[in-house]
């Protein structure tokens, strides 16, 4: 069901000759540029028409507007399950105590007498926030995207979901009761490469936007590099991933859970266990068959998952040999299950988010922990950090200097600017001072 890759033995190889060992999703995003170039530009020239016909291409619904009208947003919370919007009212709670503590302040700096530099934190005028809409339905999304961007102050949210068959054309009405309960009244019937380029270009419904955040498929993420520069991007995100590092400690029933919580998603999710205990290596094995049978999504998504190439159970000499593996495989969710979980968590330095312990799993997160769920995949946490505040926000620096604080240091910007022959530089200083370098 799963495979296994043993690196017992020898010294573990540096750098990418380690990472080339270590399972991984193939996820060309490359070859899906080709796929999704038509279809952003039929939209740049065609607005809502063309998210109309491709959302009927690709999820077989016609519909009339992309805007859902807000009596639609009302309804679907209306008829929420009582125990869902008390569980969505949750989730949103937590998340709003931890992004709220994200907040950057203003701060000035002193750089000599009468010479200032102050940072100060704008948050991006309009984003684009998007909700996948395909084997499942992501409620949870729409508050890990809403939510840091309110708290980060912006003005102008819309969202963006596919629209679906079921539903007359609408996004799922979870998603939409999860808009009203955050206040969100601007949501689009749009998925895809189509919802992208929708934000990018704008339509007669939907004013462009300056950001697109969210996870989506192959062909969003396509989009998203086809068209950055032109929008700010989150991230190009990829197959979700678990890796799990444990010890002997760890409880075979606890790992085998978590890594069939990821399969869960997708046939292309990957699901790691990195031990360095033989005995909860062959445990786990032998507990992912009756999980898995007693689960649902076996065939379609859990089993194509854990037999892929991306997944594995890798056999490590220690601990200390494990973590050079984790951060080398940089997950997006990584489980420590070890003796000392805390300390060893310390020590991880590439990963989207740590859950220590045996009582913070993935799910936890993925839910109700108040952390954010939108993460790097693909080893891109060794670069990258998750979705939070801070991705909404943009820092500006204002530089305030007095004439003699300016004079004080022409003579080093003059030989600076010389240094790399641009006279002209410093001409603009001297120009300020009679055409000469102030004497010091």
């Amino acid at each position: 069901m799963i495979s296994r890759i043993d690196l017992r033995g020898n010294a573990l190889p540096e750098g990418g000759a380690l990472r080339d060992l270590l399972p991984r999703a193939e996820f060309d995003v490359e070859a899906a540029l080709e796929t999704v170039r038509p279809i952003c530009e039929d939209v740049r020239h065609r607005g809502s028409a063309a998210v109309i016909e491709w959302g009927e291409k690709f999820d077989g619904v016609r519909i009339d507007t992309i805007r859902v009208p807000a009596a639609a947003i009302a309804e679907a919370l209306e008829r929420l399950d009582p125990a869902v919007r008390a569980a969505l009212e949750e989730s949103i709670r937590r998340a709003r105590l931890v992004h709220r503590e994200q907040r950057r302040t203003t701060h000035t700096t002193q750089v000599v007498p009468g010479g200032t530099v102050t940072e100060k934190w704008v948050p991006v005028e309009r984003v684009g926030l998007y909700v996948p809409g395909g084997r499942s339905v992501y409620p949870s999304s729409v508050v890990m995207n809403v939510v840091p961007a309110q708290e980060a102050g912006v003005e102008g949210i819309a969202v963006a979901s596919p629209p679906q068959k079921d539903f007359h054309g609408l996004p799922h009405p979870t998603i939409l009761a999860a808009c009203a309960l955050l206040g969100v009244d601007e949501v689009y019937a749009a998925g895809g490469a189509q919802a992208v380029a929708m934000f990018a270009y704008g339509t007669a419904e939907c004013l462009p936007v300056n950001l697109v955040t969210g996870p989506g498929n192959i062909y969003v993420a396509a989009a998203k590099r086809l068209l950055k520069g032109r929008i700010g991007i989150d991230a190009e995100a990829g197959p979700t991933e678990i890796a799990i590092l444990a010890d002997s400690t760890a409880d075979p029933v606890h790992v085998a859970a978590d890594l069939i919580s990821q399969a869960e998603h997708d046939p292309m999710a990957a699901a790691v266990l990195v031990t360095d205990s033989e005995e909860l290596a062959a445990a786990t094995e032998a507990e992912l068959k009756p999980q898995v049978a007693a689960t649902k999504h076996i065939t379609d998504r859990i089993e194509p998952a854990l037999a892929g190439r991306q997944s594995a159970i890798v056999l490590v000499n220690d601990l200390e040999d494990g973590l050079e593996v984790v951060d080398a495989y940089a997950a997006e969710h990584l489980e420590i299950q070890t003796a000392d979980a805390a300390a060893l968590a310390d020590r991880v330095r590439n990963a989207g988010a740590i859950f220590v312990g045996p009582w913070a799993p993935v799910s936890l997160g993925d839910y109700c922990a108040g952390s954010n769920h939108v993460l790097p995949t693909g080893g891109c946490a060794c670069h990258s950090s998750g979705l939070s505040v801070q991705s909404f926000l943009r820092g500006i620096h204002i530089i305030d200097y007095t004439r003699d604080a300016l004079a004080e240091v022409t003579h080093h910007v003059v030989t600076l600017a010389e240094a790399e022959d641009l006279p002209a530089h410093g001409a603009a200083l001297k120009a300020r001072f009679g055409g000469e370098v102030p004497q010091q």
